[in-house]
């Protein structure tokens, strides 16, 4: 057993740049664990930055001197970030607090609902039933209420976190566009010099990540604008915030689109009952989801990831569960990263290049 396991490890790991390789994922993935939350601003503003230097290279195309591209995006991104503050987060406030007051009666109304269906269907349901499952569904939301009702207990917390945030993340984001160049061939100069292998997962990871992420972007915007337009055009009460929802729910492959047509669905019931409004705002969400997977998709993400969509359900369960909404958003590029590790260990051993 000892013989096989050490023929194993000299089969895969006597060759020092897979080594090396190794030596960084495993070093990276201690930093991120133990060091997260510190460095959560460090972490977002990298984020952050990496998505707005493709457009410091576009105005870097113009002939401009890179302090000035990145004086120029940096303003750009700035100006977007204020005026959606000012705009959309009052707006948002707004239609949770009339939700919230909307609540109880919405909740009245459903469980005058669920009361009729024994008289309906008394071979499928009993009173008994529908009474437990009102009284677990109470339970949910008295637990849901005592939570948000904890974060604001810690809203003096929350509000010198966010300003923490506010300070440091815009000035890392101006510096590590800036000296950008400066900062990686500091991070180069400390690697080994036998990191080829590390360097070449490096770039495919960077090509496939860069895109997605700037795609995926691009997707939560245009969703979040197209519902929004549709669902105030057929008058659906809290029409910004479902919106937000839905675009935000493209992050989730596959689950997020199903998901949110439970919320939609409710909301539509209780504005408007069975009728034809309801089923107009269903049937235009659904085109909406459709022309989502099949129109935008295509072209914002084409030959960006190729992983097979169990591999990308998969990964949103692993690291939704490890990492949360961050780790939903970054499921696929984490799952990148494996597959491109995974491709780059099997190519160097055979001595292919990764492709």
């Amino acid at each position: 057993m000892f013989r096989l396991l050490s023929q194993w490890l000299n089969r895969h790991f006597s060759d020092p740049q897979i080594v090396i390789l190794g030596f960084l994922i495993v070093v990276g993935s201690v930093l991120i664990f133990t060091l997260g939350n510190m460095l959560a601003p460090v972490f977002c503003a990298v984020i952050i930055a990496y998505l707005l230097d493709g457009f410091v290279l576009v105005v870097e195309r113009m002939k401009l001197p890179r302090i000035i591209a990145v004086g120029l995006v940096f303003v750009v991104f700035m100006t977007i970030l204020l005026i959606l503050t000012i705009g959309l987060l009052p707006l948002l406030s707004q239609q949770i607090g009339q939700f919230l007051q909307q609540l109880p009666s919405m909740i009245a109304t459903g469980q005058k609902e669920l009361m009729r269906l024994p008289e309906k269907y008394p071979e499928f349901l009993s009173e008994q039933q529908i009474k437990q499952i009102i009284e677990s569904v109470g339970a949910e939301l008295t637990n849901l209420i005592q939570q948000i009702f904890s974060l604001s207990l810690a809203s003096v917390r929350g509000a010198i976190s966010i300003l923490i945030y506010l300070i440091l993340v815009p000035l890392l984001v101006f510096f590590f566009l800036k000296d950008k160049k400066k900062l990686i061939a500091w991070f180069t100069s400390l690697l080994p010099e036998e990191s080829e292998l590390a360097a070449r997962v490096w770039q495919e990871v960077n090509l496939q990540t860069a895109n997605y992420i700037r795609g995926k972007i691009w997707e939560i915007f245009i969703v979040w604008v197209v519902t929004y337009v549709t669902f105030i055009s057929f008058g659906l009460q809290f029409s910004m915030l479902l919106a937000f929802f839905v675009g935000l729910s493209v992050i989730i492959p596959y689950i997020g689109a199903t998901v949110m047509f439970i919320p939609v669905a409710l909301i539509a019931y209780f504005q408007w009952g069975w009728n034809s409004e309801f089923a107009y705002v269903m049937l235009a969400l659904s085109i909406i989801q459709l022309l989502d997977g099949n129109l935008l998709v295509p072209l914002l993400l084409s030959e960006v990831v190729n992983l097979h969509p169990v591999a990308i359900i998969v990964a949103v369960l692993v690291f939704g569960g490890l990492f949360g909404i961050v780790g939903l958003f970054f499921a696929i590029p984490l799952a990148t990263l494996i597959h491109s590790i995974m491709k780059a260990w099997t190519s160097h051993r055979t001595g292919d290049d990764i492709r």
